[in-house]
């Protein structure tokens, strides 16, 4: 499903027809090419100005003012070392990645410090299809079926 600015850009959603390694690198390869043109029509949009979120509580100052300002430099000091309170309750947000859909779970007390945190990474569902995608095959296709799902390992140990 579009989320944030995907239902005011042009692209299309690659999909393949074969399902075999060879058409998910091939699908890779078009995401590649896709993606670019999302980029573009993006830097095309984007205005120029400050980017910053004005809110000081969350936000550093510039590190300009660092080296000018007592004040700043205490304030720098503070975000990054003490944090800043956020509101108590939990969220998940997930968004697409080029592995896979990618989650983020957090739960606050209300402290700076989460009091949970979780990432649901891609590599650990896509590294679960391996067996179906092998089933049948050669097990010199073995090496060509895991790199088409290139999977982090780093991910997938828990």
């Amino acid at each position: 499903m579009p989320y944030m600015k995907y239902p005011e850009l042009e692209f299309d959603v690659i999909v393949g027809s074969y399902g075999d390694a060879f058409d998910r690198y091939a699908i890779r390869l078009a995401e590649i090419r896709e993606s670019m043109r999302i980029v573009r029509q993006i830097l095309d949009r984007m205005p120029g100005g400050n980017y910053r979120i004005q809110d000081k509580k969350v936000t550093p100052p510039p590190r300009a003012r660092i080296d000018e300002s007592m004040e700043a430099l205490i304030h720098h000091f503070k975000i990054f070392t003490e944090g800043f309170k956020v509101p108590e309750g939990e969220v998940y947000v997930a968004i697409e990645s080029p592995r896979g859909e990618i989650g983020c779970y957090i739960a606050s007390d209300g402290s700076p410090t989460p009091y949970r945190m979780h990432v649901r990474a891609p590599s650990f569902v896509n590294i679960q299809t391996l067996p179906h995608m092998m089933r049948g095959g050669l097990v010199a296709d073995a090496v060509a079926v895991i790199s088409s799902v290139d999977p982090v390992l780093g991910e997938v140990d828990r």
